[in-house]
């Protein structure tokens, strides 16, 4: 078998605005005043590293950061929760995403998860909002709120997909399809294959230049991907 891990903002889908605004109101919650700086977009970056990144950019001191960060990282799946509305309108989902997500799905021997720097809570949100759950089995998925560094999620999702299907996962059979260099990193350092997607705010040469095993402009071509998919899980180099 084989273990497909995918990552969700900016290569499945995209919400628009909406991660930034609940990012504002729940800093603005928690803190007691707006926020003037907000959190790269695109980077791939785990979401409790953010929210710390958030309060450190913003002047909240040191000794509170970690209790505050906390708080803040509790609040956002209910307060995303509260914007499916805004996430169908100001979003969509990425080209060719859903027929990518269905092909995986429906191929023996391949176990369609997700790895993704969302909390599992809010990752299953985002998934449900736009009718993806069904295509992925999210319980033995790898989430920031397993652990806030990336790339120990790879042994999270291998171990909880070794336990469910009764088969070893590994480099040689695992899979991640991702958008950022986060994504690249996450899979070298993890032990995974990277199937570099340019659909986010990283370019083609730049996945390549990091180090992604083969790298696609989108998810158009369900045919290429399902062939790359059985190249690079079937290598032993």
């Amino acid at each position: 078998m084989k273990l497909v891990l995918w990552d969700v903002d900016r290569t499945l889908l995209y919400v628009g605005d909406t991660d930034r605004r609940v990012y504002r109101e729940v800093f603005r919650e928690v803190v007691g005043r707006e926020a003037e700086r907000l959190p790269a977009r695109g980077t791939g970056v785990t979401m409790p590293l953010a929210v710390r990144a958030l309060l450190t950019a913003n002047g909240v001191a040191e000794a509170e950061v970690e209790e505050l960060a906390q708080r803040i990282v509790d609040r956002m799946p209910a307060q995303l929760a509260r914007h499916r509305d805004e996430m169908r309108r100001s979003g969509q989902l990425m080209p060719g995403a859903a027929a990518a997500l269905a092909a995986v799905h429906r191929s023996h021997g391949l176990v369609p998860t997700v790895l993704t720097g969302n909390l599992r809570e809010s990752a299953q949100i985002k998934l449900d909002t736009f009718s993806l759950l069904e295509h992925l089995n999210v319980s033995v998925g790898g989430f920031a709120s397993d652990n806030s560094h990336r790339p120990a999620l790879v042994e999270v999702a291998q171990r909880r997909s070794a336990a469910a299907y009764e088969c070893e996962f590994h480099r040689e059979n695992s899979v991640i399809i991702g958008d950022s260099l986060e994504d690249v990193r996450t899979g070298r350092e993890g032990g995974a294959k990277v199937i570099g997607v340019a659909s986010g705010t990283t370019s083609s040469g730049q996945l390549a230049d990091a180090g992604a095993d083969h790298v696609l402009p989108d998810l158009m071509d369900v045919e290429l991907l399902l062939n790359v998919i059985d190249e690079l899980a079937s290598s032993t180099s």
